[in-house]
């Protein structure tokens, strides 16, 4: 792959494809480190074998990733970019995506259009192979496309590709990365990063915490943690946070919610959002969300050694 520049650099990539035979379709596309026109990428699977799919060579240009992907190719190409920690969250402008991908089983045979699978099962049961399908979906996961030097994973079904995991990453069996989304830094993720979010050095999502994603009605708060921040098990939260942050387990926050300050005054979710030395708790007998003011020497950030990957 080669880059220049920045986002109005051109970048260049030779790829590997499946296509479907009887339709035409492309399904995915997979860019490896190291490929060129001169040595381009291969890979075979059961469903290729069997003339399901069809495999060939794709190249990729964008001259400009401020601008939409063009085709599937080249929003695949953006997120191998995002993976690959080659670009961060928000780096690469993906609107449209979505309409451009194929919307694939990804089987153990390979990716098919989900029409095909039971042509495929017959045609592989005739080999003795059976095949089994781990999700139906547009994007799959990243560890079958880009596996990042230094991370944990858990449960590879759970973090998708286009998710950015940065070195000493732990993403727990039951932690989920969204697309677009992920860490700057040493991290422990046993909650959901959704799609847009993004979390800084030294933070903990505890077990079921929530961070709201645009996606699906989040608003137009971009979400994102800073480092040294912990969100307790089964918290969330719609809006941004600072350095060194607390959210008291159990404990939703959203750019609405109301939020008694240490002065008394009581504020709107966004109006605190991005600021850094906030413990966010809910008063245990009005009910009510109080900020108050963190001390960051109690909380002294995730364990090193379990970051050591």
């Amino acid at each position: 792959m080669n880059t220049s520049g920045s986002n109005s650099g051109t970048i260049s990539a030779v790829g590997h494809s499946y296509v479907d035979v009887a339709t035409g379709t492309r399904l995915d596309a997979w860019f490896p480190e190291g490929a060129t026109e001169d040595s381009p990428p291969a890979r075979s699977c059961l469903a290729v074998e069997l003339g399901v799919n069809v495999g060939e060579t794709v190249t990729v240009t964008i001259d400009d990733l401020d601008a939409p992907p063009a085709d599937l190719a080249d929003a695949y190409l953006r997120l191998h970019l995002l993976s690959r920690r080659e670009i961060q969250p928000h780096d690469a402008n993906l609107d449209g995506m979505f309409g451009l991908m194929t919307n694939c089983a990804w089987t153990s045979a390979g990716p098919v259009l989900p029409e095909r699978v039971d042509d495929l099962r017959t045609a592989a049961a005739s080999l003795g192979h059976p095949v089994s399908v781990t999700a139906v979906d547009k994007i799959p996961r990243m560890v079958d496309y880009v596996i990042p030097q230094g991370v944990r994973i858990g449960d590879a079904d759970r973090v998708r590709l286009g998710a950015h995991l940065a070195d000493g990453t732990t993403v727990m069996h039951e932690g989920f990365v969204n697309f677009n989304a992920g860490t700057l830094g040493p991290a422990m993720v046993e909650g959901r990063i959704s799609a847009g979010v993004v979390i800084g050095a030294h933070s903990d999502l505890g077990g079921s915490a929530s961070t709201m994603g645009m996606l699906s009605g989040g608003g137009r708060e971009r979400v994102s943690i800073g480092e040294h921040c912990l969100l307790g098990a089964n918290s969330g939260i719609g809006i941004a946070l600072g350095d060194n942050c607390t959210v008291e387990a159990g404990l939703y926050v959203t750019a609405g919610s109301l939020i008694t300050l240490p002065d008394g005054s009581v504020v709107k979710g966004r109006d605190i959002s991005g600021h850094s030395g906030m413990l966010l708790i809910r008063n245990s007998v009005s009910g009510a969300i109080e900020m108050r003011v963190a001390d960051p020497s109690r909380w002294e950030g995730i364990n090193p050694e379990l970051h050591k990957n």
